[in-house]
């Protein structure tokens, strides 16, 4: 059935209101009619069946059926503080992490990031990324549209709400990213650091140390950065979801 994300403001007890690109994908794309069911997310979380019951050039309105919990996000909010990676690497990661269930994916500029890129300058790559986390949401059957942050750094990034953090770290030999979940069961606030390229410089390490976080080993092989991050989100999932 096909999905689409509408704003909480824009959904009521009974009635729902699509705009945007979506509706010109839903009338001249899939070329639905009145009567026709699509199911619809308010992106906090909640799920409903509607029915389209109008269509016009500027929205689509709908009679909802029926609503319920999105059971596909995971119990744990987990963000990835991903070192910024050259080419398009990110977009890879931003989709593929969508699809396994993170919840905000903060990018930041490492000490061995390849790509130098000032804050201000990260406005349409921001957008970019963000467009390509709405769509994996829509494939994959989300309940939220999982948040891309403005760019940031290890140092100045503020993981205070957390309740763990992760630092994926190629030198840490015997923490092992299991064991360190065995201990925290009861983190609901989860942060994962990869580092890009050249993997992180031991001061970012140290600094990531001081404001609460662990390094832990990924396993006996060392990942490329568009895959430690996904790799990492797979193994926290695996032990924390029923």
């Amino acid at each position: 059935m096909n999905r689409f994300f509408v704003k909480k403001e824009d959904i009521s007890d009974n009635t729902a209101i699509i705009t945007g690109e979506d509706v010109k994908h839903i009338s001249r794309v899939l070329r639905m009619a009145p009567g026709d069911k699509v199911m619809i997310c308010d992106g906090v979380g909640y799920q409903y069946l509607a029915e389209i019951a109008e269509i016009s050039k500027d929205d689509v309105r709908l009679s909802i059926l029926s609503a319920e919990r999105c059971a596909s996000e995971p119990p744990q909010r987990i963000t990835l503080y991903q070192g910024l990676p050259k080419g398009d690497k990110m977009e890879l990661i931003v989709q593929k992490c969508v699809e396994l269930g993170i919840s905000e994916i903060v990018p930041a500029a490492a000490e061995r990031s390849v790509v130098k890129v000032k804050p201000g300058e990260f406005g349409s790559k921001r957008t970019r990324y963000q467009r390509v986390a709405y769509e994996a949401a829509k494939q994959c059957g989300r309940g939220i549209i999982p948040e891309i942050a403005e760019l940031t750094t290890f140092k100045a990034a503020d993981f205070s709400r957390h309740d763990l953090i992760i630092i994926a770290y190629e030198d840490e030999k015997s923490k092992t990213l299991k064991s360190l979940l065995k201990d925290n069961l009861s983190a609901k606030d989860i942060a994962v650091v990869i580092g890009p390229e050249g993997g992180l410089e031991r001061c970012e390490v140290d600094t990531l140390i001081q404001k609460g976080g662990t390094a832990v080993t990924l396993g006996p092989r060392i990942l490329r950065t568009e895959t430690a991050g996904m790799a990492a989100l797979a193994m926290i999932l695996y032990e924390i979801e029923d």
